[in-house]
């Protein structure tokens, strides 16, 4: 087996300050590891995650022994999405796919696993043809299509539909108070138990209402907050600030597995049971805890341009989806949502039982990784 190389990729500059590093700045650089097999360069594949690190991501050696070099690349924000920018992250990923070129791969393919299955829809929607001259906050984007070589095919796994829908099916209406995480109306709170489960429809249609109204609502603060910062004309006044995004983990499908119904087991991605589901809804890591206004819009609001299928129906590339049904973040009706996007250029195969990450499924491992090398190296 080959051994694991270190790819070390400058890119665009961001933002001002958009880092504490001052090296960053001055010449930001991605870094990915990646594995080549011996012999021809037939295919070479990229699988990138908006913030997560994904250096030791599951597929890179698996593939790479089936004739597909296979690269886990970072963003410039991994570990930590505050300040991240979807726009910079699919111009990161462009690097990545210039780099792969030019070490001889001609067809290099998207794995979009997870939260990387909507950026990678984002960056090819983009890739073939180019429409974003600003960020959603007005700024520049500073895009050229030489930042954005097409690919020959997207592969998406324990694909969710991106971060704005998780953040609208995930935000937790119970919270009363956007300044106190403690807040609660019980009547909407799908944690107490005497809601259920099984959640019933009446309780089902309040709760979906209230989460509706709190994500709208946090959004509108965002674009009024934003505009007042901007508003100012002293010299030096800030243009951007962060704010705390409270309980974001709370979506009755964790709960109660006759929604939207696969083989998976009660709690969430980061938590078993209802008791590990619920301690992630307090929890001050989670999703989009903490975030900057210029970042909520980018990734978390309903102005983001980076939702999945939308962008994957915007692509003109053969897409294979695997399926993991065991998946406790995405459903069949996730599925059903790409396929749609996809229409006859998509291709669903099933991984039987898989959770998330396929954590603890090593023969799972192996059956995704036969299926995507099959299908990328027949493109």
């Amino acid at each position: 087996m080959p051994e694991l190389q270190l790819a070390v990729i400058d890119v665009q500059p961001g933002a001002a300050m958009e880092s504490q590093s001052g090296l960053q700045l001055l010449r930001p650089r991605i870094y990915g590891a990646w594995m080549q097999p011996a012999g021809p360069k037939r295919a070479a594949a990229i699988v990138m995650h908006p913030t997560s690190n994904f250096m030791g991501h599951y597929l890179i050696e698996p593939l790479a022994a089936r004739g597909v070099a296979c690269m886990g690349l970072n963003s410039r924000y991994a570990g930590n999405d505050t300040l991240l920018l979807m726009e910079r992250v699919i111009q990161d990923l462009g690097a990545g796919v210039q780099f792969l070129r030019a070490q001889g791969y001609d067809k290099v393919v998207l794995v979009g696993n997870s939260g990387g299955a909507s950026l990678s829809c984002f960056y090819q929607a983009q890739a073939e043809r180019l429409t974003i001259e600003h960020m959603v906050d007005g700024d520049p984007a500073r895009l050229s299509p030489q930042d954005l070589p097409p690919v020959a095919g997207l592969a998406l796994c324990a694909a969710h539909e991106g971060r704005s829908t998780l953040m609208r099916n995930w935000i937790d209406p119970s919270l009363t108070d956007e300044r106190d995480g403690l807040s609660c109306d019980p009547a909407l709170d799908m944690y107490d138990p005497r809601n259920g489960p099984p959640f019933g429809r009446a309780f089902l249609a309040r709760f979906r209402e209230a989460q509706q109204r709190r994500y709208e609502r946090v959004d509108q603060w965002v674009g009024e907050r934003l505009r007042q910062l901007r508003g100012l004309k002293e010299p030096g006044s800030p243009r951007d600030e962060v704010f705390v995004v409270y309980r974001t983990h709370a979506d009755p499908r964790f709960l109660d597995l006759s929604l939207d119904a696969n083989d998976r087991a009660v709690g969430s991605v980061w938590g078993a049971g209802a008791h590990g589901a619920r301690a992630v809804n307090y929890a001050a890591s989670q999703m989009g805890r903490i975030t900057s206004l210029t970042a909520w819009l980018s990734q978390w609001s309903p102005r983001s341009r980076a939702d999945g299928p939308s962008n994957l129906a915007r692509t003109s590339v053969p897409t294979l989806l695997c399926t993991y049904t065991g998946d406790q973040s995405t459903f069949p009706s996730t599925r059903d949502a790409w396929m749609a996007a996809g229409g006859s250029r998509i291709r669903n195969v099933d991984i039987a039982g898989g959770n998330h990450y396929l954590a603890g499924q090593p023969a799972l491992v192996q059956e995704t990784a036969e299926v995507m090398a099959d299908w990328i190296l027949s493109l």
